[in-house]
């Protein structure tokens, strides 16, 4: 493949990219501008409103763990062993217009609350915090007894579920000073998806099993098993009828949690990802149309399947470590994927 820079103007002391044919590759990353690379090859229809059809963000010193996008889809989010969370623009040049900074070790988990404005972040300094992304400050900080490993913010009212080292969920309501609830289970706990009516919440981590809560008794109503090994990403379908499982035994599980379900609730697995020694903490997504899902992997690559078939539709390379979380934008065919190699990638699909 051949690749050659692309002509570039100067505006103060920032470069910006010079409108690029859509086979091009553009780079950004806060202090250096944004870069334009032109791949030699036949255009291609685009099919989103990025830019160029990949935007590489890069800039950050340590690697990427958590990648998010707003819920309007304008602004990305991503977050890691920095111990800053970078806001980025998605369309444009994708400029790092903010840096927040505040957590005393790596930032494990990001979440959008519904709002688009507040973000809720898991650290591994034994702290969540919340975060206003428009003004650039923290909220307020969700002290934990131990490492908080997952977060995922409710989209019905002001809450977040924070997953934690010592076997705990705790539930924090945005608007008061302590944790509304604490759910408590023997092994550390890795991910955390709390649903969409806030009427359940679910956790797995270390003993390789998924637990449903309901939040109005505080009974566990579900176990699900199936993983052979530690539970690292969980996610809710977008109707809330499915809960998505990526595992260090290499598979990445769909479950039925819809009420009154048949008793062998795992419906899809999906295969073809990896993870390593090296234990990370690798996430996963649903499509906004629940269609499709992608999940964070230690190959290095991008992986992408249907659900109906369980088929890989995309195996997507360019990270040059393993990738940590993968998003789904929430109106275009547009990936976001972190890694830990410092960077963090944007792609349309068709």
């Amino acid at each position: 493949m051949s690749i050659v820079q692309a002509q570039k103007k100067r505006r103060g002391n920032n470069e910006v990219a010079v409108r690029l044919p859509s086979s091009s590759i553009a780079t950004s990353g806060p202090g250096s501008g944004l870069r334009a690379l032109q791949e030699e090859d036949d255009e291609e229809p685009r099919t989103s409103s990025l830019q160029a059809p990949i935007m590489l963000l890069s800039g950050q010193d340590a690697p990427v763990y958590g990648v998010k996008f707003s819920p309007n889809g304008d602004v990305l989010a991503s977050a890691g062993a920095e111990k800053a969370i970078y806001l980025w623009e998605v369309y444009g040049d994708c400029a790092n217009y903010n840096v927040l900074r505040g957590h005393q070790n790596a930032i494990l988990d990001l979440s959008f609350f519904r709002d688009g404005r507040t973000l809720a972040t898991a650290s591994a300094d034994k702290s969540g915090a919340l975060w206003d992304a428009h003004k650039g400050k923290r909220k307020r900080k969700l002290p934990c007894a131990s490492i908080a490993n997952g977060c995922c913010a409710g989209s019905m009212d002001d809450h977040v579920a924070v997953a934690c080292d010592d076997g705990s969920v705790l539930l924090w309501d945005a608007r008061q000073r302590k944790p509304a609830k604490q759910l408590q289970t023997q092994y550390a706990l890795c991910a955390v998806a709390l649903e969409g009516s806030e009427n359940r919440v679910f956790a797995g981590g270390l003993d390789n099993v998924i637990r449903g809560w309901d939040l109005r008794t505080d009974e566990v109503v579900l176990e699900l098993t199936g993983h052979t090994d530690t539970i690292t990403g969980l996610s809710l379908s977008p109707d809330g009828s499915r809960l998505l499982s990526n595992s260090m035994d290499s598979t990445l599980k769909a479950w039925d949690v819809a009420p009154f379900s048949p008793s062998e609730r795992c419906v899809a697995t999906f295969e073809g990802h990896s993870h390593d020694f090296h234990k990370n903490l690798l996430r996963c997504s649903w499509s906004h149309d629940g269609e499709k899902v992608a999940c964070g992997s230690a190959d290095q690559i991008v992986h992408v399947w249907d659900v109906a078939s369980t088929e890989e539709l995309y195996y997507l390379p360019g990270h040059k470590g393993a990738v940590t979380e993968v998003d789904f934008h929430p109106k275009e065919p547009i990936l976001a994927s972190a890694s830990s190699d410092t960077t963090v990638y944007l792609g349309e699909i068709a």
